[in-house]
């Protein structure tokens, strides 16, 4: 069945409502255990049904946020999806309470009353007009840069297809090319600026209504994080910034030598060789065959895998008119079914993001036959090694998207993974401030963003740019806005995933073995757990950075890099 053919249908609330309360009410007057799972199994049917229309309205929505039907449908589940929240919530209370507890864990696993139980720290009915609020704006944020219409030497641009200018060999192009981005953000930034305080303002309200101190706990248990606090988040940055930090000091100097400049500014930081940065050879349907190609050769699982998502018409990747920013991929349960969105746009970016969210989708779709909800996706955090460490594991196929680039292309792809660090420990320190800090002005918080900046990104310099010198370079990131919290997990599985490139260059059957084990339990043990299982170090043990950072250095101190 294709994509296309994927039926969408309204869900009827007021039915749906009714159907779910009778469930609940089935399961609290049941008294035994086989009757409880049966009406947990049928809740998980209704939730199916819920969430897979949803998906198929975001998917259809993002595709083209200009399509009148899905604008209103999306309008629809910003306003209901909190309602349905509010019932998932009824259910773990329930679930939570049941006399048959043991025997439910044994049946579903711990992790799904953990899940429930850090849930219910997120939601009171009395918080409903305040997510509802919360979703329209992330929305509005949506389209402010879906809206981007960026002149440039007689044509015009989205941000999607400006990227390419912004890297360059000619350097006044990029120049340009990148002030004219930030002249769109300078243009808005009044209108970014004010949906961003109202998101702090009534995020902190939903906390202290839910009874918190600030938004940062409540924020921890909305990312489902159950083995680790923002004091190990708080060490673990350190660390980046002991031991990161000084080598990515170290590659920005080598590139300013490479591309020869006297001064490496921030539009110089995305050209990373003077000949040019490694590009994919073809066009977007000549990825997608060599893609094919690739995931054959990798394994069973992988080609089982890709055929499927070909065949089902499940990815667009091309960049257009109207299409949401950005990369993702998203799960439509009742046809057990993931699904990837990209913007290609002629960079290396398109084979990264290609195998990032393969990486996800493979996922998803290896537990595609766990029998809970909860357990298609593990947290997010864990959610980001599968999709990094597939970028890793294809390593040996680049050759057929790069040509004689493929050096340069490993190279450019194993340093970008390491100098994304700093960012990524940055873009989460700035989010704590933000939240711990609720009642500060607009001002206040982007002078925090300049120093935070400064610690983790000592290199860079804005060349007289005052929009981004004002500290306001975070009004580009979209989880920001619209998930927040969710970016330290970049850098978590990041981590996790150098060891497995580490690892698959000693061992591949050994470090594929354990990857394919950890995609095919989903979501059904904790973060913690999950790298356990996989043989991996936790990124919060001491050294943990240390080792890694050492064989990467070396491998890219091996590189001779002045030759391209």
């Amino acid at each position: 069945m294709k994509f296309s053919e994927y039926d969408y249908k309204r869900p009827k609330m007021e039915d749906l409502e009714e159907r779910f309360k009778s469930l609940l009410s089935d399961f609290q007057k049941t008294d035994n255990f086989p009757a409880q799972k049966k009406v947990i199994e049928q809740i998980n049917d209704l939730r199916v049904e819920f969430s897979s229309m949803y998906n198929l309205c975001h998917i259809r929505h993002t595709v083209n946020t200009k399509d009148p039907f899905y604008e209103k449908e999306n309008s629809f589940f910003d306003d209901n999806g909190p309602t349905f929240e509010a019932l998932t919530n009824e259910f773990y209370k329930v679930l939570t309470k049941s006399s048959f507890r043991s025997e439910l864990e044994s049946e579903f696993g711990k992790q799904l009353f953990v899940i429930a139980e850090l849930s219910l720290k997120t939601f009171e009915p009395l918080i409903l007009s305040d997510l509802k609020e919360e979703n329209k704006l992330v929305t509005e944020y949506v389209k402010v840069k879906a809206s981007a219409i960026i002149p440039f030497e007689g044509q015009d641009y989205n941000l999607s297809s400006l990227q390419p200018l912004e890297t360059s060999n000619d350097r006044s192009t990029r120049k340009k090319a990148a002030e004219a981005k930030w002249k769109f953000f300078e243009g808005k930034y009044e209108e970014i600026e004010g949906i961003y305080d109202q998101q702090v303002k009534i995020r902190h309200s939903i906390a202290q209504k839910l009874g918190y101190k600030n938004f940062v706990e409540l924020g921890y248990a909305r990312m489902l994080r159950s083995d680790y606090n923002a004091e190990m988040v708080a060490n673990f940055r350190k660390q980046v910034e002991e031991f990161i930090v000084p080598i990515a000091t170290e590659l920005y100097e080598r590139q300013r030598k490479r591309i020869g400049v006297e001064q490496l500014n921030y539009y110089d930081e995305g050209f990373r060789f003077k000949s040019g940065n490694p590009k994919p050879q073809g066009d977007p349907k000549w990825i997608i065959q060599n893609a094919q190609t690739m995931y054959k050769q990798l394994s069973e699982e992988t080609n089982h895998f890709f055929n499927f998502m070909i065949d089902s018409d499940l990815m667009d990747l091309v960049n257009k008119e109207g299409k949401a920013t950005g990369g993702y991929c998203t799960y439509i349960d009742d046809h057990k079914a993931p699904y990837i969105f990209s913007n290609f746009n002629g960079t290396s970016a398109d084979i990264d993001v290609l195998t990032h969210e393969a990486g996800h989708a493979f996922q998803v779709f290896s537990s595609r036959d766990v029998n809970i909800k909860e357990y298609n996706w593990p947290t997010y955090e864990a959610c980001e090694i599968h999709s990094m460490s597939m970028e890793f594991f294809t390593w040996p196929w680049m050759n057929l998207f790069f040509g004689p680039d493929t050096e340069k292309y490993k190279y450019s792809h194993l340093s970008s993974a390491l100098l994304f660090l700093p960012y990524g420990v940055a873009v989460d320190e700035f989010q704590h401030f933000v939240y711990e800090n609720p009642h500060v002005s607009i001002a206040e918080r982007n002078n925090a963003w300049k120093k935070i900046e400064q610690k983790y990104l000592p290199h860079r310099n804005y060349d007289g740019n005052a929009f981004l010198e004002a500290g306001r370079l975070w009004q580009q990131q979209n989880h920001i806005f619209s998930m927040p919290f969710y970016y330290i997990d970049y850098t978590l599985a990041q981590i996790c995933a150098f060891q497995f490139w580490k690892r698959d260059r000693a061992d591949h059957a050994d470090a594929w073995s354990d990857y394919v084990k950890l995609c095919k339990v989903g979501g059904s043990k904790s973060f913690l757990d999950l790298v356990k299982l996989s043989k991996l170090k936790s990124p919060f043990e001491t050294g943990c950075i240390q080792s890694i950072v050492g064989e990467i250095k070396s491998y890219l101190d091996s590189i001779d890099d002045s030759k391209f």
